[in-house]
């Protein structure tokens, strides 16, 4: 199997990670936890404009952590009869969740879907902001000079994508007991934190998953691309590297990869073995941590781009909800 730049597949299949799990991590998300859980939501569901005769389509919204509106496309199947799985999806970084027309498979197969807004990205969810220090862009950097990990944008997303699940598996209609989670890139990310965030998902399918082992993307000069605010806070903020330990220990409260052991949902995950954007061994470090059902398809030609029929096997899948 080619791999242009990173660790044979051996190593891949044993690695877990180039940075410490910091000793306050569990606490950190139980204290995340319990803040979204004291959350009134105020869901508020306005029909779409878009409308299709076997389902019916509304734009959501719930108030996050934080206080902030988070938007989320939601699909329901028209009967609305019995009990019936569901989907959450997450986007890549700095997108949206997109069109309506891509989600209506799971929809015509009796499944609703929510697909989430990030926060502060391409869609409607609001980012409430309030750090000091670049907000200009760089989302994974986003509150790291506070004085408590606490304000990390990316704390806020990931609580974002396991209370959307939860509002989901409470709907009429939904077997809170079938509900899958889906997305690539950041959207892979997402899926991951989402299942060990929401222990209920029963089925995981991330794809090419961003926002693991930051550390590593950095020792393998990859800090570009999706990862190149990495490089940017360094040039910007610490020129020296004094803090580099400092900073390093601060992300890895939104290092996927320690949110792994958490997840009960059997996992497939996507790979592309030539991916420069989200290295394999990063989502190595982050699959290796998973403890229950799970197995990867490799994609040995393919970097972060577009896997043939790997949407087709996910949908199947899903469906075995």
């Amino acid at each position: 199997m080619p791999l242009l730049f990173d660790m044979p597949l051996e190593k891949l299949l044993v690695y877990e990670g180039s940075h410490p799990k910091p000793a306050d991590f569990d606490a950190y998300w139980e204290r995340g936890l319990a803040e979204m859980r004291a959350l009134d939501p105020q869901v508020e569901l306005v029909p779409a404009e878009f409308q299709v005769p076997f389902a019916e389509c509304f734009h959501m919204t719930f108030t996050g952590v934080g206080g902030a509106r988070v938007y989320a496309k939601l699909i329901r199947p028209r009967p609305l009869a019995g009990r019936r799985p569901a989907v959450v999806m997450f986007h890549g970084y700095s997108g949206s969740s997109g069109d309506w027309c891509d989600k209506l498979a799971y929809a015509a197969m009796g499944f609703t879907v929510a697909a989430l807004d990030c926060r502060g990205q391409g869609g409607r969810s609001e980012d409430v902001g309030g750090v000091r220090g670049n907000t200009l862009h760089g989302h994974i950097i986003r509150g790291v000079d506070e004085p408590t990990p606490d304000r990390l944008l990316f704390r806020h997303i990931y609580l974002d994508a396991a209370q959307l699940a939860g509002l989901v598996m409470a709907m009429p209609g939904v077997d809170p007991h079938r509900v899958g989670a889906t997305g690539g890139s950041q959207g892979g990310g997402l899926t991951l934190a989402c299942a060990a965030l929401e222990p209920r998902i029963r089925r995981a399918a991330p794809l090419y998953p961003f926002l693991c082992d930051y550390r590593r993307v950095w020792l393998m000069d990859q800090a570009k691309d999706a990862y190149a605010e990495l490089k940017d806070y360094f040039r910007r903020f610490d020129p020296t590297h004094e803090r580099e330990e400092a900073f390093f220990t601060r992300l890895s409260y939104i290092d996927v990869q320690f949110l792994c052991p958490r997840i009960e949902a059997e996992v497939l995950m996507g790979v592309g073995f030539n991916d420069t954007v989200c290295p394999p061994s990063t989502q190595f470090a982050a699959y290796n941590r998973i403890r229950g059902s799970k197995r990867y398809v490799s994609y040995p030609d393919f970097g972060h781009e577009g896997l043939p029929g790997h949407a087709d096997r996910v949908l199947q899948f899903l469906s075995a909800l």
